[in-house]
């Protein structure tokens, strides 16, 4: 915000020379404090923990990219004619943008000293317990794990000993002592007595920030883990939203995205129909089945990237890497995630949507609805042309990927938003011209 003031003000001049650095001052403080809501609605506030560089660039993209029309908006409905009106617009723009790409180069240098880290507090000392430490320190270089502090029912303490803090002190006073920030609760049994509430409330209430393991990996790593995973969780928590106004937003935007990227799209898809005639021959699209929302079936439309024999048994097998059943065209258009594009039409009529899980067949989802529990759940939005699970995971092509995917689908299904949508979308672009993920 000071930022966005100074700039606009020293350069808010008039175009008779005389400074109007009031109406400079108001455009400044509502344009930063827009931004910093816009920002905090997409999570570019949040400490980073397993977040790439690309993926940060993304969200910062989106932002940029709000802020103009923003920023427009304001400025008319509080400029005058003796303002200088491009150079004030230009300066917020450029404060922004600073300022921005100024946090970017903060939240990834580990060189450097993270006004965001803060000390944590484990409570448990069993293999939940080492399970959250190893991810902490993986994912989060800055946060100083303070100790662990053991549960009367670890049946086994697998947390270095020189970690472990005595149980004979209160948990409140463990914390206020070592100044923790935050409690984590790493123990799996919860059932008679076995959490201090009165205690952990008292954390609580004191400041310090409680929370359990399925909410933590939520946070810290945008999925939710199975292993962590309770329906108590899943039905009283936050999340899981699907009102009508989401729907609303959702379907305009599909529909509305759609159209433009069918337009733009149009000349790479003729060209890619003449090249699939002329390596392999007719048909140039393909129609599969596959499940959507609710479990309806519907026919999924692809550019053809395998050879007509592809599955000349009948029998459904997963798609792997270097899969010699794919065609050179095919190979291209998987890794520019070309063949993709003709689900647009099946964005348009309704039966997908530009971001959401991907749709998987029948075969597939009765096998894995079998072995994996909540599977079924990804089923409650509609499948989606690119999804947060593949711009966070290498492509699938077994059982355990899919588990791994479907801890990113829950997510998405918990959190999903017009904001996390767009990020997305720019992260898929991200992932198409960096190849990650081609398979």
């Amino acid at each position: 915000m000071p930022v966005a003031c100074v700039a606009i003000a020293v350069l808010a001049i008039g175009k008779d020379g005389s400074a109007s650095l009031d109406k400079a001052v108001i455009f400044a403080m509502i344009f930063a404090l827009a931004m910093i809501l816009l920002n905090g609605l997409l999570g570019f506030y949040r400490r980073v923990h397993s977040r790439t560089v690309a993926q940060s660039q993304a969200r910062a993209l989106v932002s940029l990219c709000l802020a103009v029309p923003l920023a427009y908006l304001l400025f008319r409905g509080l400029a005058t004619q003796d303002m200088n009106e491009e150079l004030i617009l230009l300066s917020g723009l450029t404060a922004l943008f600073g300022t921005m790409a100024y946090r970017l180069y903060l939240s990834h240098n580990n060189s450097s000293a993270s006004v965001l880290s803060h000390r944590v507090l484990i409570f448990g000392a069993g293999a939940e317990a080492e399970s959250v430490g190893a991810v902490l320190r993986k994912s989060d270089p800055d946060i100083q794990i303070m100790g662990f502090y053991p549960s009367p029912t670890d049946a086994e303490t697998t947390v270095p000993p020189g970690a472990l803090v005595s149980r004979e002190r209160l948990l409140s006073d463990v914390a206020q002592d070592l100044k923790v920030n935050e409690i984590i609760v790493a123990v799996r049994e919860r059932r008679g007595g076995v959490l201090p509430l009165r205690e952990l409330l008292d954390c609580k209430l004191s400041g310090v920030r409680v929370l359990d393991l399925a909410s933590y990996f939520e946070r810290a790593l945008g999925q939710i883990r199975l292993d962590s995973l309770r329906v108590g969780w899943l039905i009283f928590g936050d999340g899981f939203r699907q009102g009508p106004l989401r729907t609303l937003v959702k379907r305009v935007f599909d529909i509305v995205a759609s159209l433009v990227l069918l337009v733009l799209s149009l000349p790479i898809m003729l060209v890619t129909a003449i090249l699939i005639v002329l390596e392999d021959g007719a048909p140039v699209l393909y129609r599969q089945e596959r499940v959507g929302l609710n479990g309806r079936l519907f026919k999924v439309i692809k550019f053809r990237s395998m050879r007509n024999d592809a599955e000349r048994d009948g029998k459904p097998r997963w798609a792997t890497q270097n899969d010699d059943r794919i065609t050179r065209v095919g190979r291209v258009i998987r890794k520019l995630r070309i063949d993709e594009l003709p689900q647009l039409f099946s964005v348009l009529v309704g039966e997908m949507s530009l971001v959401g899980p991907r749709p998987e067949r029948p075969y597939f989802v009765d096998q894995l609805t079998r072995d994996i529990p909540f599977y079924a759940v990804r089923h409650s939005v509609k499948p989606g042309v690119t999804g947060w699970a593949q711009v966070n995971y290498h492509y699938g092509a077994s059982v355990d990927d899919s588990l791994q995917k479907l801890q990113y689908d829950l997510y998405y299904v918990k959190n999903h938003s017009l904001f996390l949508d767009l990020v997305v979308l720019f992260e898929t672009v991200g992932v198409v011209l960096t190849g990650k993920g081609a398979h």
